[in-house]
Protein backbone atom coordinates (compact mmCIF):
# COMPACT_ATOMS: atom_id res chain seq x y z
CA UNK A 1 0.00 0.00 0.00
CA UNK A 2 1.38 3.38 -1.04
CA UNK A 3 0.44 6.84 0.20
CA UNK A 4 1.24 9.89 -1.92
CA UNK A 5 0.31 13.58 -1.92
CA UNK A 6 -0.45 15.70 -4.94
CA UNK A 7 -1.08 19.35 -5.68
CA UNK A 8 -4.03 19.52 -8.09
CA UNK A 9 -4.90 22.65 -10.04
CA UNK A 10 -8.32 22.68 -11.66
CA UNK A 11 -9.24 24.70 -14.75
CA UNK A 12 -12.30 26.91 -14.40
CA UNK A 13 -14.59 24.59 -16.40
CA UNK A 14 -13.97 21.69 -13.96
CA UNK A 15 -14.49 23.53 -10.66
CA UNK A 16 -18.11 22.45 -10.25
CA UNK A 17 -17.58 18.88 -11.49
CA UNK A 18 -17.39 16.00 -8.95
CA UNK A 19 -13.90 15.01 -10.10
CA UNK A 20 -12.54 13.84 -6.75
CA UNK A 21 -15.70 11.89 -6.00
CA UNK A 22 -15.22 10.04 -9.30
CA UNK A 23 -11.58 9.25 -8.45
CA UNK A 24 -12.74 7.54 -5.27
CA UNK A 25 -15.47 5.60 -7.08
CA UNK A 26 -13.62 4.58 -10.26
CA UNK A 27 -10.21 3.69 -8.81
CA UNK A 28 -9.17 1.56 -5.87
CA UNK A 29 -7.71 4.47 -3.94
CA UNK A 30 -8.67 6.23 -0.75
CA UNK A 31 -8.64 10.01 -1.12
CA UNK A 32 -8.10 12.55 1.62
CA UNK A 33 -8.30 16.30 0.99
CA UNK A 34 -5.58 17.85 3.14
CA UNK A 35 -6.07 21.47 2.05
CA UNK A 36 -7.98 23.32 -0.65
CA UNK A 37 -8.77 26.75 -1.99
CA UNK A 38 -11.75 27.07 -4.30
CA UNK A 39 -13.50 30.08 -5.79
CA UNK A 40 -15.54 30.69 -8.92
CA UNK A 41 -12.51 31.03 -11.22
CA UNK A 42 -9.80 28.79 -9.83
CA UNK A 43 -9.22 25.88 -7.51
CA UNK A 44 -6.34 23.94 -6.06
CA UNK A 45 -6.33 20.94 -3.76
CA UNK A 46 -3.67 19.11 -1.79
CA UNK A 47 -4.88 15.52 -2.16
CA UNK A 48 -3.53 12.44 -0.47
CA UNK A 49 -4.15 9.11 -2.20
CA UNK A 50 -3.60 5.71 -0.66
CA UNK A 51 -3.62 2.46 -2.63
CA UNK A 52 -1.52 0.31 -4.91
CA UNK A 53 1.10 2.32 -6.80
CA UNK A 54 -0.33 1.29 -10.19
CA UNK A 55 -3.85 2.30 -9.15
CA UNK A 56 -2.63 5.71 -7.96
CA UNK A 57 -0.83 6.12 -11.30
CA UNK A 58 -4.05 5.28 -13.17
CA UNK A 59 -5.97 7.87 -11.13
CA UNK A 60 -3.31 10.52 -11.80
CA UNK A 61 -3.42 9.81 -15.56
CA UNK A 62 -7.23 10.02 -15.52
CA UNK A 63 -7.11 13.41 -13.77
CA UNK A 64 -4.53 14.75 -16.23
CA UNK A 65 -6.55 13.51 -19.21
CA UNK A 66 -9.47 15.62 -17.97
CA UNK A 67 -7.36 18.76 -17.73
CA UNK A 68 -6.34 18.77 -14.07
CA UNK A 69 -2.71 19.75 -13.51
CA UNK A 70 -1.24 17.11 -11.20
CA UNK A 71 2.06 17.64 -9.38
CA UNK A 72 3.35 15.05 -6.93
CA UNK A 73 4.58 16.50 -3.65
CA UNK A 74 7.92 14.86 -2.93
CA UNK A 75 8.70 13.75 0.59
CA UNK A 76 5.08 13.79 1.68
Amino acid sequence: MTRARFHLTFPEHLIEEPILYRVGKEFEVVTNIRRANIDERSAWVILEMEGAEDEIARAVRWLAERGVQVDRIQGA
